[in-house]
């Protein structure tokens, strides 16, 4: 679960914007990581999934930022 600290910095608005944002962005972000790994000949399970993984996490700072400039100018 996400701590209720986050949720009361973000305020309600904004989380569900970054909440929106990151779910078109973590996935897109690790299907352009994972094809960029096919791409290099890398077709092993583990790689696939560090590829995934780093997809999911940079995604988070990357739906904040994008939620944070929408939400300044809007």
């Amino acid at each position: 679960m996400i701590p209720c600290d986050i949720i009361a910095h973000f305020g309600g608005t904004m989380f569900r914007l970054f909440a929106l944002i990151y779910t078109l962005a973590a996935p897109t972000l690790a299907g352009i990581f994972i094809t960029a790994l096919l791409t290099m000949n890398r077709f092993d399970g583990t790689s696939i999934i560090y590829a995934a993984a780093a997809g999911f996490l940079v995604g988070l700072p990357v739906a904040y930022l994008v939620a944070k400039q929408l939400r300044e100018n809007a």
